[in-house]
């Protein structure tokens, strides 16, 4: 990987580099990798202040440790994207990371972990047109739905906004939709399979038209029954990183099997697995598709 060094020289003395990569990035044929599916690397986590992974509660503090994580996660055969901040993503421009890849941008980061605000959750990273003018395919959105939180309904106005704003460029809308309460002061999302139904109907009817939305949902209990809310295609997340891999892959698989699920959108999970290969980690999940 390119030396840190390269990387700041480039932004104190060449933030136009940025623009230029972006520009001479090669855009992916298709969505769909040689596996027919989306398998995607989040990596969206650090914005929103929420930096731990597994009992490390400051695992992507360090921003070079991640970038090489990232480099060798997208450099399997299988891996076909990558969801990131502008940040992170400006920096795998400049790594030269991004060809062939299909690149969503994160949009809303507002709500900060930890926050009394953290339902409110603004769109404080990129819009429709910034992803646009990158070249990228798609802007992801997150939308926790609190019934005792005022802060919701402005978070529920931006991701509507944003679905008619992308689907106009004909970009992918990709929306993660809890239920969610607080809970001694803290956020926790609802996963029963009832919530997650209520969430997914809610998010799939935001915005002037759902043609290009696609949802990113979890993997709960009863998920045939999940799935079977909506039509909309969705990816399923990782979630948080767990001891107990083999049940986790084991999940995963099964949601596959699902006729709208088209792919996995997973971050921490595999680019801080137990062991940490990271690699072995990719190809295992690459191997689910």
């Amino acid at each position: 990987m390119t030396d840190l060094h390269e990387l700041v020289a480039a932004r104190v003395d060449r933030p136009y580099a940025i623009a230029s990569a972006a520009k001479r990035r090669r855009r992916p044929p298709s969505w769909r990798g040689e596996h027919g599916r989306l398998m995607i690397i989040a990596a969206d986590h650090p914005a929103r202040g929420a930096l731990r992974a597994g009992a490390d509660a400051m695992a992507m503090a360090n921003r070079a440790d991640l970038l090489r994580r990232l480099c060798a996660a997208l450099e399997r055969p299988g891996v076909n994207g990558v969801l990131g901040t502008p940040d992170i993503l400006e920096d795998l421009l400049l790594l030269g990371a991004l060809d062939d890849k299909v690149v969503i941008g994160s949009m809303n980061r507002g709500g900060l972990a930890g926050t009394t605000f953290e339902i409110d959750d603004r769109f404080t990273a990129y819009d429709a047109g910034s992803i646009a003018g990158c070249g990228f395919d798609g802007g992801k959105m997150l939308l926790r739905i609190d019934p005792a939180d005022a802060g919701t309904v402005s978070t529920l106005e931006g991701c509507a906004r944003a679905v008619g704003e992308l689907a106009g460029r004909k970009l992918m809308a990709m929306v993660e939709p809890f239920i969610s309460h607080r809970v001694d002061g803290r956020i926790r999302n609802d996963l029963s399979p009832e919530a997650m139904i209520r969430a997914m109907t809610v998010a799939a009817g935001l915005g002037t038209t759902s043609a290009y939305t696609w949802l990113k949902v979890p993997v709960v209990d009863d998920m045939e029954r999940v799935m079977a809310a909506t039509t909309l295609p969705a990816l399923i997340l990782g979630g948080e990183v767990t001891t107990d891999t083999s049940a986790a892959y084991a999940r995963w698989a099964k949601a596959l099997a699902l006729p709208t699920v088209q792919g996995l959108v997973i971050g921490r999970s595999l680019l801080y697995p137990p062991g940490d290969d990271v690699a072995a980690a990719v190809d295992r999940a690459v191997s689910l598709l």
